[in-house]
């Protein structure tokens, strides 16, 4: 009887034992868990904005439409407020929780007196192309035109502004800037010719050149820092909500990583809310914007902030003052950078293309920003041939018609296989050429005759 009472006793001793041994178990890969597994906590209802319709929203679109703001506990509701500056007055009220938009519109907000942050940059340099009608062949035709812009303050309004201004021409003085709300309506602005021309991001600009209009110049190939597009939030509400900004932050993050692994659910993500069938479009999109530009860390850049501030200082000399880092909080990418989070996302999967064969960002060592037009890396074993346009030397020079995607770092690669002697050709065209970054397209140029370079 004693036995048989002791054998049940070590019996249930095994039990229990084998229970607490699956209980820390399940503690274990709880704990382990934590750091990227939201809390179980009741969803909380969170608004998010987005400030245009073109493909720069993508990231915010796909976390939604994935289910990853769910994921981390935010029940959110996407609103579409239309421009940058009407974006930012929404962030300020209250109205909504983050926004995202075009890094223009919340430093211009924050020198207005907002609180207004940068906590994540999707897009950190320029992707427009200057669309003009195909009758404009030069800058100066320009001249008593009128072109379009998404709205006041917006990074359509920016850049156009910039650039009008680096081909002397004065915004609202030489040329009349017409805000006409989202870029499809900048795109039926010049199908209808109520605007001669417009800075138009893919899809729109393989569509307007389907259409027969011309591009003037292309920005993104400038290599040139700048906070186009990002998520944005207000001091005050990180204050009071961080934990709510950094589950969105996750989110957002994985929608990146999920936007470059899954491209077919991405593409039609992208047909959504694009209201477009156009495959062709979206692919663009996916591959120029989605694969190549949109960091998997997705640090705001505080360079591009202060290229922004160095245009405005001209016209608000409180940017001149202005401190970039006071524009951005980079708390949140760096956590999510530091904890691993970001690695473990890609660790386990294989983005849809080569990471290697990604052309480099601005400020890379291939070519830097600061000193000289942005070129396209090459890859050493495909042969560099002279463009097709070119006559020949006369003279001791070639003469050269600028076409779309052309810039002088990449002229000076194929001429004389080395894209950092771009300084040679601007040099021999300071005389008609007033800018380095701002050739345009059916300019004529010369090109000495490097005898190095043919040797």
């Amino acid at each position: 009887m004693i036995q048989e009472f002791g054998h049940i006793r070590h019996r249930t001793r095994s039990l229990l034992v084998t229970i607490v041994a699956c209980v820390l178990v399940i503690l274990f890969h709880t704990l382990g868990d934590a750091a990227d597994s939201p809390a179980r906590v009741p969803m909380q209802k969170v608004t998010i904005a987005y400030s245009s319709i073109s493909g720069n929203m993508a990231p915010l679109w796909i976390a939604y439409e994935a289910g990853l703001f769910r994921k981390y506990g935010l029940d959110v509701q996407l609103v579409f407020i239309e421009g940058g500056s009407k974006a930012a007055e929404s962030l300020v009220s209250g109205e909504v929780a983050l926004a995202q938009m075009a890094g223009a519109g919340v430093i211009q907000s924050n020198l207005e007196g907002s609180d207004a942050v940068m906590v994540a940059g999707v897009v950190n340099t320029l992707t427009f192309q200057f669309i003009v009608d195909k009758n404009i062949k030069r800058p100066e035709m320009l001249k008593g035109t009128a072109v379009g812009v998404t709205g006041y303050g917006s990074s359509t309004d920016f850049v156009t502004r910039y650039t009008l201004e680096k081909y002397r021409l004065q915004p609202e003085k030489d040329v009349g800037i017409v805000p006409l709300g989202t870029m499809p309506a900048l795109f039926a602005g010049l199908e209808a010719g109520t605007i001669q021309g417009a800075m138009l991001s893919a899809p729109f600009t393989l569509k307007a050149k389907k259409a027969g209009f011309a591009v003037l110049a292309d920005l993104q190939l400038l290599g040139l820092e700048y906070q186009h597009t990002g998520l944005a939030t207000t001091k005050r509400f990180i204050n009071s909500q961080r934990g709510v900004v950094r589950n969105a932050l996750k989110a957002y993050v994985e929608g990146i990583h999920y936007y470059k692994t899954h491209r077919q659910e991405s593409l039609a993500v992208l047909q959504k809310y694009l209201k477009t069938d156009d495959v062709q479009a979206v692919t663009e999109i996916y591959e120029d914007i989605g694969l190549t530009l949109t960091p998997e860390k997705p640090y705001p850049t505080v360079r591009g902030i202060r290229t922004i501030l160095q245009e405005l200082a001209g016209k608000e000399p409180e940017a001149g003052r202005a401190r970039p880092e006071d524009f951005a909080d980079l708390s949140f990418v760096k956590e999510l950078d530091s904890s691993g989070f970001i690695d473990r996302l890609y660790r386990s999967s294989t983005v849809s293309v080569s990471r290697q064969e990604v052309r480099p960002g601005p400020g890379s060592a291939a070519v830097k920003a600061e000193t000289a037009p942005h070129t396209r890396r090459t890859k050493p074993d495909v042969p560099l041939a002279k463009p097709s346009s070119t006559p020949g030397p006369r003279n001791g020079f070639d003469e050269y018609i600028v076409k779309a995607g052309d810039t002088l770092s990449q002229l000076a690669a194929l001429y004389y296989r080395d894209g950092l002697k771009w300084m040679k050709i601007y040099k021999a065209n300071s005389v008609t050429m007033d800018n380095p970054n701002f050739i345009y397209v059916g300019q004529k140029i010369v090109i000495p005759v490097d005898d190095q370079a043919r040797m």
